[in-house]
């Protein structure tokens, strides 16, 4: 094997054609190179393949998928899911919306383990562990997430107690929002939670399906923590319960209402007791109508017995 220090040699012709040979048959075998440096690379990183690669849960239960990097110095340890071709971790960055993904970093260990908090089935498929090396390796992990029951029956019954850290929903319980306007939801935490999940009925709200416009921002403060989900350009479909689920603590849900109307009648009061400003105008315009009707008829009359009394009084002179 030639060293590093053989760089700054000058090679002879043949040696170098041999060399170059070499690696040519190596990329021919699945091993390709990027040239002579990387060839004589002898700290290349490479994978400790002594997981399993396939990995099974039930839903709403955490799921962990690993892998160990030997050599990594400088190199860059990511994980993607293979269905979208979405980078989900970078290192001990996590690049998806979705605050369930984390990696499982011990400081000085190997593991690049990726975290899947309150796994679902829509997460069952393939994850690679990427090591940006030229070329680039990965080791492939299937995860096949199996149906469970319901998400409060995950919550240990302890935390119910009156005096457990609690989540609460900021305003309304009930929220009523246009169609294609933002459902807005925040959920205060009265401890520090290591993380907030929010469920959209029995289902963790997808940060990275299709629809888009999801958001969800996470504020660290002096006495607890705070989350605000957001969804852009709400449809009917975002109707429903949302469940704002802090690890540790106990849920709180909000109730949205998407409208297709002006408002709904629940949010209206008593018709009756209602008017718009047209329908003012239209009711002063009515009763001035009918008082000039009535005005006309009370004149008429009041001409009408005008006339048959002067007509009495006529023919009872004529005739005295």
């Amino acid at each position: 094997m030639i060293s590093d220090s053989a760089k700054s040699i000058r090679l002879e012709p043949l040696l170098y054609l041999i060399l170059q040979l070499s690696v040519f048959f190596d990329y021919i075998n699945g091993t390709p190179h990027s040239g002579l440096n990387e060839y004589m690379d002898t700290d290349r990183p490479y994978f400790d393949d002594i997981n399993p690669r396939n990995v099974s849960t039930a839903a709403d239960e955490p799921a962990i998928l690993k892998c160990r990097v030997k050599n990594k110095g400088n190199r860059t340890v990511s994980w993607m899911r293979k269905r979208d071709l979405h980078i989900l971790t970078t290192n001990i960055y996590t690049y998806t919306g979705d605050q369930r993904f984390s990696v499982l970093h011990p400081p000085g260990s190997e593991d690049w383990d990726l975290k899947i908090d309150y796994a679902q089935q829509r997460d069952s498929g393939v994850y690679e562990c990427q090591v940006n090396t030229e070329p680039k390796i990965n080791l492939a992990v299937s995860l096949e997430v199996n149906a469970g029951s319901n998400i409060r029956d995950k919550i240990p019954e302890h935390q119910y107690d009156t005096k457990a850290a609690r989540a609460k929903i900021l305003g309304s319980t009930e929220i009523h929002v246009k169609r294609d306007s933002t459902i807005a939801i925040a959920c205060s935490v009265n401890t520090h939670a290591l993380s907030v999940t929010w469920y959209h009925g029995v289902s963790v709200v997808d940060f990275d399906s299709q629809r888009g416009g999801i958001s969800l921002e996470t504020e660290k403060t002096d006495v607890g923590t705070t989350s605000r989900l957001m969804l852009t350009r709400a449809s009917l479909r975002d109707s429903g319960n949302y469940t704002c689920i802090p690890m540790g603590a106990i849920p709180a849900s909000v109730r949205v209402h998407v409208l297709t109307g002006e408002q709904p009648a629940a949010m209206q009061t008593s018709a009756s007791c209602v008017l718009t400003p047209t329908a003012v105008y239209l009711t002063t315009a009515g009763l001035s109508i009918l008082i000039l009707l009535y005005w006309h008829q009370y004149s008429t009359i009041s001409q009408t017995t005008s006339i048959h009394a002067n007509r009495d009084m006529h023919h009872r002179r004529t005739y005295s």
